[in-house]
C-alpha cells in the first residue's frame, strides 16, 4: 500500500561525518534563520542516545533536544519532538539493547508526520552519522529515506573528512534522497591547508555552501549565520 503524502510543512534532514561535528549546531540556526520566514518552527530529535540530569532535578533529558526546543517557536509534545530518549551515550542500537528497547522506523515516521501538521518548518536533526545503526537491521538512513526530507550535511573539517563527506553524499543519493546544502564545521584548529580541502568539496559536492564555522567550541549556536537551503517540494513522499 502507497504511503499517504508527507504533511504541507517545509522539512529538511541534517546528518553529519560523523559523531560530534556541530548537527546540533547546525539545526538550532537553521530553526533561528527559518523563523524568520515561518510562524511554528520546529526541531525534532527522532532518536537521542545520552542524557544529563535536569537542573531541577527532574527527569533526564538529552542537551540536544533541549536545545532544539529552545530554537523552536512552538511548543509539542516530547513523544512528537523525541519519541525515542535512550540513557546511554553510545551508538543507538546499543543503547536501545541496554534499555530493553527495539527502534522501528515507523513510530518515528509518524511522529514527523504528527508534527508536521502542527509547524510550518520542521528540522529533524539526525543521530550520529548517516549510517548510524538504529537495531541491527536498520540504520539512520532508512529513517531519511522513509522521512523523504532533504538533506543538509554537516562536515567536520579534520583529517579525513573528505573520504567521510563523498561517502556519505554518496549514501544520501544512492537513497534517492536531494542533498540540499552543506555545512563546513571546522573541528581542528592545527589542521593544514583547510581551505584547500573546502573548495575541493565545494566542488565534488557541487550543492550549495550554507556555512562556514571556525572553529569555536564555546560558541552560542543563536549566533551562527547560515544561508537558508533551498525550499524543499511540499509534496515529498
Amino acid at each position: 500500500m502507497t504511503a499517504p503524502p508527507m504533511p504541507a510543512a517545509h522539512g529538511w534532514f541534517v546528518t553529519g561525518t560523523d559523531t560530534g561535528v556541530g548537527k546540533t549546531r547546525a539545526s538550532v540556526a537553521l530553526l533561528r534563520a527559518l523563523r524568520a520566514r515561518y510562524a511554528r518552527c520546529v526541531g525534532m530529535k527522532p532518536v537521542a542516545a545520552g542524557t544529563e540530569p535536569a537542573p531541577d532535578g527532574g527527569e533526564r533529558e538529552n542537551e540536544d533536544v533541549l536545545a532544539l526546543r529552545a530554537a523552536s517557536t512552538a511548543c509539542v509534545p516530547a513523544a512528537l519532538d523525541n519519541p525515542v530518549r535512550l540513557h546511554d551515550a553510545m551508538s543507538p542500537h546499543l543503547a536501545a539493547r541496554r534499555a530493553g528497547r527495539t527502534i522501528e522506523i515507523e513510530p518515528l515516521v509518524a511522529a514527523y508526520r504528527a508534527l508536521a501538521l502542527q509547524a510550518d518548518a520542521v528540522v529533524v536533526e539526525g543521530a550520529g552519522g548517516f549510517l548510524v545503526p538504529l537495531s541491527d537491521t536498520l540504520t539512520g538512513a532508512d529513517l531519511a529515506a522513509a522521512l523523504g526530507l532533504p538533506v543538509i550535511l554537516v562536515v567536520g573539517l579534520r583529517l579525513g573528512c573528505l573520504n567521510h563527506a563523498l561517502l556519505t553524499r554518496d549514501a544520501i543519493r544512492q537513497r534517492g534522497l536531494t542533498l540540499a546544502g552543506w555545512i563546513v564545521s571546522r573541528l581542528d584548529p592545527a589542521m593544514p591547508e583547510q581551505d584547500a580541502n573546502v573548495d575541493y568539496l565545494r566542488r565534488q559536492l557541487d550543492v550549495p555552501l550554507l556555512a562556514d564555522w571556525p572553529w569555536q567550541p564555546d560558541v552560542d549556536p543563536g549566533t551562527l549565520v547560515m544561508q537558508l537551503p533551498p525550499e524543499p517540494a511540499l509534496d515529498a513522499a
